[in-house]
């Protein structure tokens, strides 16, 4: 009889620690326990709207000052806009430069590479921007009109160039993150011309100018 009770006993054992097992999965949690936070994922179909800061911008060279920072926008799934605010130390220009400048980049492609890496062989877009401090820049009469054919404060150009980016975790809204490392090679208005009218002593190598920069999505 005992035999009997002890094999039951052995049997039945298993089965009450399953169910119990069980019934703690699905029991509301009444003991102030805090469940694991539902994994975050990327919704394909959340898009901010397009006047909303999309990522921040730190770059060095270019044009755009020694230092430059803002915020980028995207405006299509291609297309961003890059809003800047430079600084050039007046040790390197005579004259301590703030610079106001906005770049529109065009990039067709993004290719997966490994993991969480991709890159943007190729992005394309203009520039425009404004310097303020120039030297005797804002000196009335000292010069005859039209001494300078061209504008010693604004300048435009192209840039091309090509982005490295790794995925981050989405914020909590579901928008995609990376965190990228670009390079730009740019020229201006004023460089173009004055290679048209110096062919023979300039190269266009001596027109560009290189531009290193960082890019967080936000």
């Amino acid at each position: 009889m005992l035999q009997h009770f002890l094999s039951v006993a052995l049997v039945a054992a298993p089965l009450v620690a399953s169910a119990g097992t069980v019934s703690s999965v699905f029991a509301p949690d009444t003991m102030g326990v805090v469940s694991p936070a539902p994994v975050s994922r990327v919704d394909p179909g959340n898009r901010r709207p397009w006047y909303r800061p999309s990522h921040v911008v730190l770059q060095t060279g270019g044009g755009l000052g020694m230092v430059a920072g803002g915020a980028g926008f995207t405006l299509k799934d291609r297309l961003e806009l890059d809003v800047l605010v430079g600084y050039v130390p007046e040790k390197h220009a005579g004259s301590a430069l703030s610079l106001a400048s906005a770049k529109l980049l065009y990039s067709p492609w993004t290719l997966p590479i490994k993991d969480k890496w991709s890159v943007k062989p190729l992005t394309v877009g203009g520039y425009i921007s404004y310097t303020h401090g120039t030297i005797n820049d804002e000196k009335p009469n000292q010069y005859p009109k039209g001494y300078y054919w061209f504008s010693t404060d604004t300048r435009i150009g192209p840039v091309l160039g090509s982005r490295l980016s790794y995925a981050l975790p989405p914020t909590a809204s579901g928008y995609a993150r990376n965190l990228s490392a670009y390079y730009e090679l740019g020229t201006n208005d004023l460089y173009i011309v004055s290679y048209a009218q110096n062919r023979k002593s300039l190269s266009p190598a001596d027109i560009l100018v290189l531009s290193l920069g960082l890019k967080l999505d936000i």
